[in-house]
C-alpha cells in the first residue's frame, strides 16, 4: 500500500475539515484548497464540491467541524398515526406521508412494508355511483334476497347481453428484457376496428341461443324483441317458468320489450342501473370470453362464429352453473357494502 492510500484511509472527517479550514486561514479558493490536501495527503480524500461546501461555512462565521445531531426526520414514526393516514386516503405518496409525520420517505417505506402494505393501482370501476345509484344497488339486492324463500328459482333464471367481438385483439404483455431492449412491440388497435355484435342467453345448463349481428347493425327495441321470440322458441318444451335478468340498456327497457316480456310470460327480476357485477353475462360469461380471445386474430364472420362455438361448447356445465349461482353472494356482498362495487380478484 502506498503512502497516500494509508494517509486517506487515516483521516477522520474531522480532521480533513482541519485541514479546509486551514486552507481556507491561508486564504486559497475551495478548488486549490482540494487539490493541495488531495495531493499532499492522498488523492480522492476530498472532493471540491466537499471544500466548496465547507468554505461557504467558514466565509459565514461557522467553525464548527463537527457533525450536528440530526434534526427534523427521526427514524422511528407514529405507526397509529401513519395507520390513520392511508386509511383516510390510501392514495398518499410516500413524500407526502413522510412531510406529515416529520421523517424520511424510506422510513415511512419501511413501515409500510412491516405493514403488509404495496403501492399498487386501485381497480377501475364501471361508474362513479351517486348516493341514489347505491341506495337503488341496496334495494334491488335486498328485495332479491327476501322475495323467496330459498334460491331454487335461480335454476330457472335466463340471462343474456351483448358484446363486441374484434377481429383483431391485441395484448400488450409484460416482458423479460435487459437494458436497452425494446422486446416485442404491440400494434395499437385501429381507431375504428372490424368488429361483430355478439347477443347471447343462457341459464344452468348453458347456452340457450346466441347470434352474431350482420356487420353494421346494431341493437334496437324492435330486433331484440325478435331475438328474444327465437329464444323463447329454443327454450319451448323445456322450460315451462323463466326468471328473466337483464340489464337496463334502452333496447331491454323499451316500451315494446315490456309488453313483450309480458306476452311471453316471464318474470323479469330487478336489476339496478349500471351493475355489471351483478349481472353474470358480465362478471362471468364475458370475462372468460374476453380472456378466450386475447391475442387472436379472425379474418373473416366465419372465423369468428367457429371460435365462439368452440368456446360455448367447451365450456362444461358447472361453468354456466357457477355463474348463475354465485349471484346470492354478490347480492349479500352488496349489502354489506351499502351498495358499493364488488372488488373482482
Amino acid at each position: 500500500m502506498d503512502v497516500d492510500a494509508e494517509s486517506k484511509m487515516n483521516l477522520s472527517h474531522r480532521e480533513v475539515r482541519v485541514l479546509l479550514l486551514h486552507e481556507f486561514r491561508l486564504g486559497h479558493k475551495a478548488t486549490e484548497a482540494a487539490s493541495n490536501i488531495c495531493g499532499t495527503m492522498g488523492q480522492g480524500l476530498v472532493s471540491t464540491r466537499t471544500a466548496q461546501r465547507w468554505f461557504n461555512h467558514f466565509k459565514n462565521g461557522d467553525l464548527e467541524l463537527d457533525d450536528l445531531p440530526r434534526s427534523g426526520r427521526p427514524m422511528e414514526v407514529d405507526v397509529d398515526l401513519l395507520k390513520q393516514l392511508i386509511e383516510e386516503d390510501p392514495r398518499l405518496t410516500l413524500r407526502c406521508l413522510a412531510e406529515q409525520l416529520g421523517c424520511s420517505h424510506t422510513t415511512v417505506e419501511k413501515h409500510l412494508n412491516e405493514l403488509g402494505k404495496t403501492w399498487k393501482y386501485g381497480v377501475w370501476i364501471p361508474h362513479e355511483l351517486s348516493a341514489h345509484q347505491l341506495q337503488q344497488r341496496v334495494d334491488a339486492c335486498m328485495d332479491l334476497i327476501t322475495s323467496h324463500r330459498n334460491y331454487q328459482w335461480l335454476s330457472n333464471l335466463i340471462t343474456g347481453d351483448e358484446k363486441w367481438v374484434l377481429y383483431v385483439n391485441y395484448t400488450r404483455r409484460r416482458q423479460w428484457l435487459s437494458a436497452g431492449q425494446t422486446g416485442v412491440a404491440t400494434p395499437k388497435a385501429d381507431l375504428h376496428p372490424k368488429k361483430l355484435m355478439l347477443s347471447v342467453w343462457w341459464g344452468i345448463k348453458g347456452v340457450i341461443h346466441w347470434e352474431v349481428l350482420p356487420n353494421g347493425y346494431t341493437i334496437t327495441a324492435d330486433l331484440y324483441c325478435q331475438q328474444l321470440d327465437r329464444v323463447a322458441e329454443k327454450l319451448k318444451g323445456k322450460q315451462d317458468r323463466v326468471y328473466f335478468l337483464h340489464d337496463n340498456a334502452r333496447p331491454h327497457v323499451a316500451k315494446s320489450t315490456r309488453e313483450k316480456l309480458l306476452k311471453l310470460g316471464w318474470i323479469t327480476i330487478p336489476h339496478p342501473p349500471y351493475s355489471p357485477d351483478l349481472a353474470p353475462t358480465d362478471y362471468h360469461l364475458f370475462r372468460s370470453l374476453s380472456n378466450d380471445l386475447r391475442d387472436k386474430k379472425f379474418d373473416d364472420e366465419s372465423d369468428v362464429k367457429t371460435e365462439l362455438v368452440k368456446f360455448f361448447d367447451e365450456k362444461s356445465q358447472d361453468f354456466y352453473e357457477r355463474g348463475i349461482m354465485s349471484l346470492p353472494e354478490r347480492w349479500q356482498q352488496v349489502l354489506d357494502s351499502n351498495g358499493k362495487y364488488i372488488s373482482e380478484n
